[in-house]
């Protein structure tokens, strides 16, 4: 993976030589930076330099760590048994028959501006992989040797770009635990297409010391050497240039510094507000969205505060569900609300989709690791979707009196893929050549969801 930064949350003083030849291994005869740039050069969607040019669609991916209890937040069944509906209670939204959680008021004054998928049936791994790709892991943390690309990496093979903003950038680690592996991987498309990572610090230290700046300028001149050599040795085409180019650009750091937006704006995202900042890689989501990355994935536990003590295990409430919830869910909520917002007063809303979805729900029934917890529930979760000019202030599918399962069809996660595809103009019907040779459609079974599109 092209990690720019270190995974550790320690400072840093900069990029080491050991970090800096890491990235993209250029080096003589392994420039794989430039050859991942020639590989995504079919189809150029940005102007020169990298800017975001009108119409060009995007997606932000938000993936909620732990398993999101859908019947707590988009799926509430207040008529249901007491041991069922828990704590909370609905309010309506500014669309008719859509109701969300009490604890979601932003929500509730945009929802003509985002739609709701419910019964949503996964198999129920602890991990994202079968949200990324459509397939489960087979294990949770552990993908196995069934493998696809991830959704952000088909995007990069299929859509390319031509100047130096990547086409996919994850702003965070989608692994729940450091020994899991990477579920954001590009399976047979090669390591070429996997996604520029911004882990550890985000934004901190992009810039290369002078004295790597002044190594990058002897190895411009070695490549303008090599330029004068046959074509077919490796890294001997413009594609090495763009690849220098990539990592000495201010594009992507400038695109992470929020600093650079006001005050306000940071606010309304949670700065200040979330102890941790979380809603800050929502931003940062846009900016990069706005500075042309086609695919931004974030992985957003939202740490819960209860009882004086920060709780960093994402959305797996087994205990305290109802607890958590009520100091996770009001962050959540500022943070969605900004970013659907400000995507549309920016007038990108249209262009750019956004997901917002868990590996499963959580159990109906309460009473788990504590009386007020929730287990895992994989036959019912929900999903929030918005822009990429799909139908928005809809409710699409349905789950039983006390949110159990779906009911007349279950939706899965390739159907939700598939409208994302269909948001980028990509044809399902494409295929992609597998380490056998074998050509791969991009999903098994999955279709745009008939009420979105």
């Amino acid at each position: 993976m092209l990690d720019l930064l270190a995974r550790t949350g320690s400072s840093t003083s900069g990029l080491t030589r050991r970090q800096c030849l890491s990235i993209g291994s250029l080096c003589l005869g392994g420039l794989t930076l430039a050859d991942l740039l020639q590989a995504r050069a079919e189809s150029p969607v940005l102007q020169p330099g990298g800017r975001r040019q009108s119409g060009q669609r995007s997606v932000i991916m938000v993936y909620l760590p732990g398993g999101a209890s859908h019947i707590d937040m988009y799926d509430l069944k207040p008529l249901a048994p007491a041991e069922y509906r828990g704590e909370f209670d609905p309010i309506r939204t500014n669309v008719a028959g859509m109701d969300v959680c009490e604890l979601l008021p932003g929500h509730a004054k945009i929802a003509d501006k985002f739609s709701i998928i419910r019964g949503i049936r996964t198999q129920g791994n602890h991990d994202p992989t079968e949200l990324l790709t459509g397939i489960p892991a087979a294990a949770s943390g552990r993908i196995g040797s069934v493998r696809r690309p991830a959704f952000g990496s088909v995007v990069s093979k299929l859509r390319g770009i031509d100047g130096p903003i990547p086409p996919y950038v994850s702003v965070s680690s989608h692994k729940l635990l450091g020994s899991y592996d990477d579920p954001e991987e590009p399976a047979y498309l090669g390591a070429a297409h996997r996604p520029v990572t911004l882990g550890g610090e985000v934004g901190k230290d992009l810039e290369l010391s002078a004295e790597i700046k002044a190594r990058f300028g002897d190895r411009r001149s070695l490549v303008t050497n090599l330029d004068r050599l046959p074509s077919n040795l490796p890294g001997t085409n413009s594609y090495t240039q763009r690849a220098l180019d990539m990592l000495t650009t201010t594009a992507i750091r400038d695109a992470l510094d929020v600093t650079r937006e006001s005050e306000e704006v940071r606010r309304s995202y949670g700065e200040g507000f979330d102890k941790r900042n979380h809603g800050m890689n929502f931003l940062r989501a846009r900016r990069l969205v706005e500075a042309g990355v086609t695919m931004v994935s974030v992985a957003a536990p939202f740490v819960g505060d209860q009882f004086g003590q920060i709780f960093d295990n994402g959305w797996d409430t087994h205990a305290g569900n109802f607890g958590l919830l009520k100091n996770k869910l009001p962050i959540y909520d500022r943070a969605v609300t900004a970013l659907i917002t400000d995507l549309h007063e920016r007038g990108m809303l249209d262009d750019t989709a956004v997901v917002i979805w868990s590996e499963f729900g959580r159990q109906p029934r309460i009473g788990d690791v504590t009386p007020d917890g929730r287990g895992h529930w994989p036959s019912a979760s929900c999903a929030l979707i918005a822009g990429g000019g799909l139908n928005m202030g809809k409710v699409v599918g349905e789950t039983d009196a006390r949110a159990e399962r779906a009911r007349f069809r279950p939706i899965g996660t390739q159907d939700v893929l598939a409208t994302l595809y269909h948001v980028l103009g990509i044809d399902l019907n494409r295929t992609l050549i597998d380490h056998n040779g074998r050509p791969q459609f991009l999903l098994d079974q999955g279709k745009p969801l008939a009420e979105l599109v």
